[in-house]
């Protein structure tokens, strides 16, 4: 678990930009508005956009635990690396396990909307068959597939284009909605208080769908090996990526509620985005914006597919998983195996979805599975941040904050919507969600037995790393951290 670069990813393949429109695109901005948007209006009403605003601010603070912990540990792993060298191996196992499993359900959550979005452009009675959508759905899921295999370079190449085209349709519609007279309800600040809430375990439920609104963005910590000045960059991408989607969440959120009435979004649950665009621009705007929706699905899923390919290679370079998975290709420095067992599990699943119900049924409890497991990993990574600068935090009241106390609170917060939450999700939700995590004790015990190198792990500490990255004057000249991004007040 050696913090050393060249270990056969394709160091140095994105800058910042690249690795901002990553931490956009992972969130997905489009698809979650338009596949998320009904649930979050069924589970809380009119206090949607407050259960937006409410899980935006510990979900910064988890934000700032991934920049805080990428500055001392560059892992493609991620958490699974941090939590794993502060907390508890096996802890970290089951971090980066949750994500894994979360990423694997989101093959098909993701791949069903894109197929039905790319049938609704022809003909919409096609976008409701499940059996089409996941058939045109697994076809975009293979293209995909092919980009994320052939390198981080093409990969953010295929993003700069879907996401720019998503991006600029959202923009103009923004602009559109705000203009918009014909409105089934008039805006109330009230939307964005604690006052439409069911109770603490209405809240609950409505912040647990918001953690799967914001996932996403930590893909630029899976990707910190192949970025430049990985220490400094990943996080920074991650923070700007979250601001930028909470605000086109809000704006979009508050528009369906003003714009859309509650039939209209009820009966269009797979997509409320395409009627908002018809509403608010008659004959194109739903095409539009089933437009954005079909590319930030299909983005989203290029990005999905870095995270669970980067924390399948990391686990097996770790022998925590089979070590086939941590194989890079020669010529594109890919995990290329990863890429082949995520590839062929996914298309099982499409399968077996045919069997599950309509989209909007499986997409209902994909979701909810999904933020369980999203609140585990996060609220672990938010934990192991306090640990790893234990003994900075006191240095300065900015280390304390955002070091420390806010990610701390971004931890309880998500550890408290996954319990508060059990008790309002459906059978089928919560067997998915806790059966997939439990799932992983196998294999997590089985390579623990075997006697891996990552379950006796050199313990990681922020003061320690800063020490060591410190060159002494004389030694060169002047004193100076040796790597930029390192925070010079630790």
């Amino acid at each position: 678990m050696s913090n050393n670069r060249g270990r056969g990813l394709q160091a140095n393949a994105l800058g910042t930009f690249d690795t901002v429109v990553m931490a956009v695109a992972g969130s997905a901005p489009a698809y979650s508005i338009a596949a998320t948007t009904a649930v979050l209006v069924s589970a809380v009403g009119l206090a949607s956009p407050a259960a937006l605003l409410y899980c935006a601010i510990p979900m910064l603070g988890i934000a700032l635990a991934f920049s805080y912990l990428s500055r001392i540990d560059v892992n493609a792993g991620a958490s699974y690396s941090w939590v794993g060298r502060t907390l508890h191996p096996f802890l970290g196992f089951i971090s980066g396990w949750a994500l894994v499993i979360s990423a694997t359900i989101f093959m098909v959550a993701g791949s069903l909307p894109a197929g039905s979005m790319t049938l609704a452009l022809f003909d919409e009675e096609l976008a409701d068959s499940t059996a089409l959508s996941t058939l045109v759905g697994a076809g975009w899921f293979l293209i995909m597939l092919a980009v994320v295999l052939g390198g981080a370079r093409l990969t953010v190449r295929a993003q700069l284009v879907m996401s720019g085209v998503e991006l600029a349709i959202l923009a103009l519609f923004a602009v559109l909605a705000l203009l918009h007279a014909d409105n089934a309800r008039a805006f109330d600040w009230s939307w964005l208080g604690f006052g439409h809430f069911d109770g603490v375990s209405g809240f609950a439920s409505g912040a647990l769908i918001a953690a799967f609104y914001y996932w996403g963005w930590d893909v630029t910590s899976n990707l910190s090996e192949e970025t430049r000045n990985s220490r400094r960059t990943t996080g920074l991408a991650g923070l700007i990526g979250v601001g930028i989607v909470f605000l086109l969440f809000e704006v979009f959120t508050i528009a369906v509620n003003v714009i859309l009435s509650a039939r209209q979004i009820q009966d269009n649950d797979a997509n409320v985005l395409a009627v908002l665009g018809e509403e608010v621009w008659p004959g194109w705007g739903g095409k539009l914006l089933v437009v954005a929706v079909m590319l930030s699905t299909i983005a989203t899923l290029e990005t999905t597919l870095i995270q669970v390919t980067r924390s399948l290679f990391a686990m097996g370079r770790d022998r925590t998983m089979p070590s086939a998975l941590g194989r890079v290709h020669r010529r594109w420095n890919t995990p290329w195996v990863a890429v082949a067992v995520v590839g062929v599990v996914a298309l099982a699943m499409f399968i077996a979805s045919n069997l599950l119900g309509t989209v909007g049924d499986i997409l209902s409890d994909a979701i909810s599975a999904m933020g369980l497991q999203i609140a585990v990993y996060y609220g672990l990574t938010g934990l192991a941040v306090v640990v790893a600068y234990r003994r900075m935090l006191l240095k300065s009241v900015g280390n304390f904050v955002f070091g420390g106390l806010w990610p701390l609170f971004g931890a309880l917060f998500m550890f408290w919507i996954f319990v508060e939450s059990l008790g309002e999700l459906s059978a089928s939700a919560i067997a998915i969600g806790v059966g997939g995590l439990a799932a992983g004790l196998i294999p997590m015990l089985w390579y623990w037995r075997q006697g891996s190198d990552y379950y006796r792990p050199a313990k990681l500490d922020a003061a320690r790393t800063v020490e060591a990255d410190y060159v002494p004057a004389g030694a060169g000249g002047s004193d100076s951290l040796v790597h930029e991004g390192l925070p010079t007040d630790f």
